[in-house]
């Protein structure tokens, strides 16, 4: 759980119907996506998918606000 980081979103032009602006994504580890200048995140089909990363702002979430998110995501709550 300590590798998982998240990031919210800023702007969703053109991606309306993926991207909620200021809501808080979980970001997934591409290293070749960061070569392009993209971000790959679970967007709101549940599903992950590649954006730009000026979309994004990454931040820093407390470890209990971080435990609560992904708590919220697992399938017995």
């Amino acid at each position: 759980m300590g590798n998982k980081s998240f990031a919210i979103c800023v702007n969703n032009l053109g991606y309306e119907a993926s991207l909620e602006r200021w809501k808080v994504y979980e970001v997934i580890e591409d290293a070749k996506a960061v070569s392009y200048n993209q971000i790959r995140v679970i967007d709101e089909s549940g599903e992950d998918y590649l954006f730009p990363n000026d979309f994004f702002v990454v931040v820093n979430l407390p470890k209990t606000v971080k435990e609560a998110m992904i708590a919220s995501k697992s399938p017995e709550c």
